[in-house]
This record gives structure tokens, sequence and C-alpha cells, in this order.
């Protein structure tokens, strides 16, 4: 599994198969290296205020690379876009829009990865071509206008849980 050698080379604290351990067992580099890149956690919702219900669109946070699903400053992130959300235990259990494909959430659930998993499979685009993923399906904010004009149902648009 040559991704996990990368990431144990540049973590130094990744323990063999750490994403079947509980989540609150995990440590940050592995908490970090078990997410898969979607990037759809960093996509705009809209909520309706009389019934709660969320609606995903496929408007993008102006630091999401739209081309590749990754953050462009990770790091200082919340610097940039104050409320960017940063993923805890407490929140995998909390939020209900983290979509079924999630990592975290599937972990959460006591459900495996999915087969498309880089963890699993050693490949970092394979959940591009799962069609999981973001890339090339979603608009940065800076271009999109009035975001109630992007909503989308992803799970309408191909996708299938896995």
């Amino acid at each position: 599994m040559d991704r996990l050698k990368q990431l144990k080379g540049a973590e130094g604290r990744l323990r063999h198969r750490f994403w079947e351990l509980p989540l609150d067992d995990l440590n940050r580099a592995e908490w970090e290296a078990l997410c898969d890149g979607c990037g759809r956690c960093c996509l705009h919702k809209l909520e309706d205020a009389d019934t709660g219900e969320i609606s995903g669109t496929n408007v993008a946070c102006r630091l999401l690379d739209t081309g590749t699903a990754r953050c462009t400053d990770y790091r200082n992130r919340k610097a940039f876009v104050p409320d960017c959300l940063r993923l805890t235990l407490k929140l995998v259990l909390a939020v209900p829009w983290l979509p079924v494909t999630c990592a975290y959430r599937r972990r959460a659930e006591g459900k495996p990865l999915p087969a498309w998993h880089h963890l699993l499979c050693g490949d970092r685009d394979a959940v591009r071509r799962a069609g999981v993923s973001v890339i090339g399906r979603v608009l940065s904010e800076v271009e999109a206008g009035p975001i109630e004009h992007h909503l989308v149902d992803w799970y309408e648009d191909g996708d299938s849980e896995p």
C-alpha cells in the first residue's frame, strides 16, 4: 500500500489500519489522513428557516480549488473564512449534511471505508473516478452569484451510496 507508506513517512504517527479504529481513538494525523478528499464539506448549504431542511449546492468556499477539491490555504483557512468548520467527532455526530460517502460519517456509523478510499486502494484520484468528488462539478462562491440558484441534490446527479 504505497499511499499509506507515504503518509507514514510524512506524518510519522499513523498506526497500521488506523481507519478501522473508533474515531475517538485516532490521533490528529490519523484524523486528517482519514479524509477522502471529496470536497463536499466545503460546499455551501442552505437551511430552510421554516422546516430546518438542508439543501445542497454546487457552490464551493472561495478557498476550495475546484479543479483538485483541495483547500488552497488549509492551515490558515479560519483566518479567511471564519465560519469554516473544523470537523471533529462531536461535529461529525451532530451535523446531518455530511454525505453518506464521507469517511468520517461512515466510521462514526460503524461502517467500513468504501473500496475507492485512498487508504484502501492507494489512489487519491479514485474518489473522483467513483463520482463522489466535487472536482469539475462545482463553482467558487466568487463566481456563483445568488446561491439559491445553485441548489443540487448530489444523489440524484448519478451518485449512489457505496
